[in-house]
């Protein structure tokens, strides 16, 4: 990359990284290269991550709930002041994109890495940030002025204008508290579902209503600005490949756009973030449907999660450039660069195509990525890693540059090929299937909207099946913290195998007698089983009431997504799990007795 270097091996500048995973190794590692340590935090869960690993310090936030840890406030800024940090990173996700914790940053006397906290509420309010797009003239379908106080609003609007019609946290972003209603019966339970997403991951549940665009494409504009002023438009990605609204593979620069949307999109890009004074990296989203319908949709105010398609078609370190900008220093390119190739991006998830794009938690037991030309890899796992049920499942992003998308995508081809994951599920398996799509990979026309794979994609793909390998150590790593920070100890592994035979943890027993239930248990055809890992939200049908086949009769959360579950048959449905309750995959839900 070509960004400029201004603090090499500076001890007296410390970024604190309030996020996990893959986006806080990649914080972590542009530090190292900026020359500025960093201080990781971390769930108990997360405590042998590798962000933790690779931090210069590392710091518990005591829990495993996203509340209790990485959106707790007072604790992330204890750390920051007991480790000596003067700057804080968000990542993305969690805070990244909430004025009170930049607020409360600047107020305890550190730099925060982000946009101003005037300019975060202007954006994040979507209602607000759609008046902006008014005001200098971006592309804007019809939608409420203000959030709508409650579902007959929300049911009113799909009458006046017709249907399909999006459902949008006022609050939201990264596709959560988003819903898209097709029937008018649908509206009240997704506006209820949108209300209870924003506010688990948000913290507000406010939803504004706005027409959604038939088998749209999704386009996004990477913007960087300075404290000077300068607004500069890097270029722009397409996102279209997406699932519940979660992307799923990326590219930069969009293809098959014409050189008018192309301008239309980098005018407005630049003029929304000018408008709004904004301050760092930013990215503005906008819908372009198959009729050429061009649409503002948002702007999120953070690092997105696939900027690095935006690097390796630029050159530019965005990660060092918010440093740069941060510590008040100005941009290190001043135009839009003319991009020097293609680069495509394959979020690796922890989740089972095959199933539904269901998340799976569990430990990793084989890691094996690919490498050569144009690969690069950016991962917050490796062998060993834990993927909790709590947090979210982007394991990995594959990111392969050609000179050309033909070559990228031959690349592709060849990474995924190479790339091995054992222990948990993932979505190779569904990247390897759409690069023999000739509705992705055309070179005259480009066939994906953002609900292909619900509508378009008709490839069976088989479940992953879950292994589990036990590895013969010499060593035992374990960890200890002392007044809060991580220390790593090693200890022969016979020194304490007699001790883990002889009193086996609660979770252990828990774990051997559940195995041992499960080979014992018949087959119960009535029995409606978890789909996945993870919390008993709600109820949606009342007990010892007839349901019939295909009702969605509960919701579970994984992983931050809602998961519907439906009626495999008709009959009366008895409760075996009370809302609240955490759930292994495959165990029993319900009986539906017939």
């Amino acid at each position: 990359m070509s960004t400029t270097v201004n603090n090499l091996n500076n001890p007296s500048k410390k970024v604190m990284i309030a996020n996990r995973g893959e986006i806080a190794v990649r914080i972590i590692r542009a530090c190292r290269d900026y020359g500025i340590q960093t201080v990781a935090v971390y769930a108990d869960v997360d405590i042998n991550a590798q962000h933790v690993q690779l931090a210069d310090e590392a710091y518990t936030l005591g829990g495993n709930s996203p509340v209790e840890t990485y959106l707790n406030i007072p604790r992330l800024l204890d750390v920051a002041k007991r480790s000596g940090a003067t700057m804080v990173h968000p990542g993305y996700g969690f805070l990244s994109e909430r004025a009170e914790f930049a607020r409360a940053v600047i107020d305890a006397d550190l730099i925060w890495i982000g946009p101003n906290p005037e300019t975060i509420d202007e954006l994040g309010d979507k209602v607000k940030a759609r008046k902006i797009a008014q005001k200098v003239g971006a592309p804007l379908v019809v939608g409420t002025s203000e959030p709508v106080k409650d579902v007959q609003e929300a049911v009113a609007f799909a009458e006046l204008h017709g249907l399909p019609i999006a459902i949008k946290a006022a609050f939201g972003g990264g596709g959560r508290g988003l819903k898209v209603a097709w029937r008018l019966d649908e509206v009240e339970e997704l506006y209820h579902s949108a209300v209870r997403e924003a506010t688990a991951a948000f913290g507000r549940g406010e939803c504004f209503i706005e027409q959604f665009l038939d088998k749209p494409r999704h386009i996004e504009a990477q913007v960087i600005a300075d404290k000077q002023g300068n607004v500069v438009v890097l270029g722009t990605r397409d996102c279209s490949l997406q699932r519940r609204n979660q992307k799923l593979v990326e590219e930069a620069p969009a293809p098959f756009l014409t050189q008018e949307q192309r301008e239309r999109i980098h005018q407005s890009a630049k003029a929304i973030c000018a408008a709004a004074n904004y301050v760092g990296a930013g990215t503005v989203e906008f819908l372009l449907s198959a009729d050429g319908t061009l649409s503002f949709l948002e702007v999120n105010t953070r690092l997105q999660v696939e900027h690095p398609v935006t690097e390796e078609t630029t050159g530019i370190d965005l990660v060092i450039e918010q440093l740069r900008v941060a510590e008040g220093y100005p941009l290190s390119i001043q135009e839009t660069p003319i991009p020097r190739g293609h680069s495509f991006e394959f979020r690796i998830n922890a989740e089972d195509a095959g199933k539904g794009f269901l998340p799976t938690s569990g430990t990793i037991s084989e890691f094996t990525p690919p490498s050569g030309p144009g690969i690069r890899l950016d991962s917050g796992v490796v062998n060993g890693s834990t993927i909790p049920a709590t947090f979210d499942s982007l394991m990995a992003k594959l990111i392969v540059t050609g000179t050309t998308r033909e070559q990228a995508i031959s690349r592709a081809r060849r990474a995924l090929q190479e790339f091995k994951i054992q222990g948990v599920a993932s979505v190779l398996p569904f990247h390897q299937a759409v690069l023999e799509h000739s509705d992705f990979i055309s070179n005259d026309e480009f066939h994906v909207h953002t609900r292909w794979i619900e509508t378009d994609f008709a490839n069976e793909l088989e479940s992953s099946p879950r292994q589990t390998v036990m590895e013969d150590k010499n060593i035992t790593r374990t960890f200890i913290e002392i007044d809060g920070r991580r220390h790593e100890l090693g200890l022969p592994a016979n020194l304490l195998a007699g001790l883990v035979q002889l009193t086996p943890t609660s979770e252990q027993s828990f774990s051997l007698a559940q195995s041992a239930a499960k080979e014992k248990a018949p087959i119960d055809l009535h029995q409606v089983k978890a789909p996945i890992s993870g919390i008993l939200h709600s109820w949606l049908v009342t007990e010892n009431e007839p349901v019939n086949e295909g009702d969605v009769i509960a919701v579970m959360e994984a992983m931050k997504m809602e998961v519907q579950i439906s009626a495999h048959c008709s009959g009366k449905i008895t409760f075996c799990a009370r809302v609240g309750d955490y759930l292994d995959a495959e165990s029993a839900l319900a009986n539906i007795a017939q």
